[in-house]
């Protein structure tokens, strides 16, 4: 009965040290991360989350219908809205604006991605790590500051020639805008306009709706990248699932 019992504290004994074994096993024999990967990673996650993001917001709807990134008419023209009774069929051109702004986005959304992959720059490995180890956003964040003016020069065009296009009916968001605004001015350019203080509005409307446009954009990378850093499953290649993988085990870092 003894030598049964000590038969059962040995193996226990050996199994633990097999167990403790493979723990050191496993924990020394993890690859650290090269300079290459991180960056190779961090780009492929950008351009993962850029392509996503440029998808979603070139469908129909896909500003207009999410109140996060819908365009809104630029705040100079609060004073329209604000009497917009004063101005016959008021609502609905306003409404129709409101559209037609948020119709050229998309419409421009659909040439954006190629624009974002083209843009994304070398990193240094302090940069790479820094946002790894960064907030949330880190990598969005990075993206923002290296490219926005790149990408406003780029982007520009292609919403002054979206704003042009007729788009609906045989109009345009130019002419809409046109419209509304050229309603308002002749108002507010009238004697009782003038005795009302009121102000006529000139928004250069493809410089307030390409940066509306690139808020939305930025927004929806920062969603992509979360979803990276947090969730598994968004992992979609291997690189991602190796550099982000990391995040889950701080160590490996």
């Amino acid at each position: 009965m003894k030598i049964r019992i000590l038969s059962l504290i040995a193996a226990s004994l050996l199994f633990a040290g097999c167990a403790e074994l493979l723990t050191v096993i496993q924990n020394t024999s993890a690859i650290p991360l090269t300079e290459e990967e991180v960056v190779a990673g961090l780009k492929e996650a950008l351009v993962t989350g850029a392509r996503n993001s440029a998808e979603k917001l070139a469908r129909e709807n896909g500003y207009y219908s999410d109140l996060a990134v819908r365009i809104p008419l630029p705040d100079e023209a609060k004073v329209i809205v604000d009497n917009i009774s004063r101005i016959p069929g008021g609502e609905e051109l306003i409404g129709d604006v409101i559209l037609r702004i948020n119709r050229a986005a998309e419409d421009a959304a659909r040439e954006v991605a190629p624009i974002f992959v083209s843009s994304i720059t070398q990193m240094t490995l302090k940069d790479a790590f820094g946002i790894l180890k960064g907030s949330d956003n880190a990598a969005t964040m990075y993206l923002r500051n290296t490219t926005y003016n790149q990408l406003y020069d780029l982007y520009l065009p292609k919403i002054r020639t979206s704003t042009e296009k007729d788009i609906i009916g045989g109009i345009s968001t130019s002419d809409s805008w046109l419209a509304l605004t050229g309603k308002w001015n002749t108002f507010a350019a009238s004697v009782p306009g003038r005795l009302a203080g009121f102000k006529t509005v000139n928004t250069d409307l493809d410089d307030f709706l390409t940066r509306k446009a690139l808020d939305g954009i930025f927004l929806k990378v920062a969603e992509e990248e979360l979803k990276i850093r947090k969730d598994v499953s968004a992992r979609v290649t291997p690189l991602l699932k190796r550099v982000f993988g990391t995040l889950d085990n701080p160590l490996t870092l």
